[in-house]
């Protein structure tokens, strides 16, 4: 099961975040609509319906979900490049996959938003330098901690790619899930 739940692993932070992790990120932040929307473009609502694990979220919930997750990552970094570590707002993500925006009828909405806040996104990320990466950052009150925009650019990297594997994971599945 833990493999289903997490099939490219857990996020581990590196001892010290190099520009060099910080250009890879950027990059997976960069594709990530691309591919998610390669992922689901064609699929029917049935196969939306798929999900990557028992008890899992169906592949559309797992869109709508990064599409809220991902907004959520540019206000917070929005936040700490203009604030003195801003404390940020946790959510109930999985109170969020179960409310009425997150109907399969409503998936190609979500990744017309993945695509425009990536867009965003980048464009920030790139205005950033090294310092920004290291210096800035925002507390986040579930983990008790602060977390620099270092750090959230590798768990949103981490972020995009455990869920892209979790759609990977649903369509292999066959629907038996």
């Amino acid at each position: 099961m833990y493999e289903l739940m997490y099939p490219v692993g857990k996020f581990e932070v590196p001892n010290l975040i190099s520009e060099n992790h910080c250009n890879r990120w950027k990059q997976t932040i960069d594709e990530c609509p691309t591919l998610v929307i390669d992922l689901t473009k064609s699929l029917d609502h049935q196969t939306l319906s798929w999900k990557y694990r028992p008890h899992g979220w169906t592949i559309a919930q797992v869109v709508h979900h990064m599409s809220d997750s991902h907004m959520n990552a540019l206000f917070r970094f929005k936040l700490a490049l203009t604030e003195d570590t801003p404390v940020i707002k946790p959510y109930l993500e999985g109170s969020w996959a179960n409310l009425a925006d997150y109907d399969i009828a409503l998936t190609h909405y979500s990744l017309n938003i993945l695509e425009a806040v990536h867009v965003k996104w980048v464009t920030i990320l790139n205005s950033m330098d090294i310092h920004d990466f290291h210096k800035k950052s925002y507390y986040h009150p579930e983990s008790q901690k602060n977390f620099t925009l270092g750090e959230a650019l590798g768990l949103y990297d981490w972020h995009c790619k455990h869920h892209i594997a979790h759609i990977k994971q649903a369509l292999l599945s066959d629907g038996k899930f």
